[in-house]
């Protein structure tokens, strides 16, 4: 008898749901606007990094490598728990965040980028500037 008085009461609630508009989304194909600071994927201007390795010290996740003899950044951005920490205390400012988030992948991607490595200037240099 309190199982027919329970169908009895879902009944509107189900048919109220069949008919009105879906409260999801059909993900990918729909994504909604992202929030204003939105901290998303993460990038580096490999042209401007000097390998100083704070990056990687600083990530609590420890998903970035820096290798400063072979000039290379990697990140896992699957490992990556997108705090920001490496952004803010980025000395030259090359690693930023995009305002989107990173689209959705079959096979695991890794981060990679081979930059030169920077020759620090000398005294002579100094001088003649």
């Amino acid at each position: 008898m309190t199982e027919g008085i329970i169908v009895f009461n879902m009944t509107p609630n189900v048919l109220r749901n069949f008919f009105s508009k879906s409260a999801t989304r059909l993900y990918p194909k729909e994504t909604r606007e992202t929030f204003g600071n939105v901290r998303g994927e993460l990038y580096n201007k490999i042209e401007a990094c000097i390998f100083c390795r704070t990056c990687a010290r600083k990530c609590p996740s420890q998903c970035i490598t820096v290798d400063t003899k072979e000039a290379t950044w990697q990140c896992d951005p699957f490992v990556c728990v997108y705090c920001g920490v490496c952004v803010e205390n980025c000395p030259k400012k090359c690693l930023y965040q995009k305002n989107e988030y990173r689209k959705p992948a079959i096979e695991k991607e890794v981060i990679f980028m081979k930059g030169e490595i920077k020759k620090e200037k000398t005294e002579e240099d100094q001088q003649e500037k």
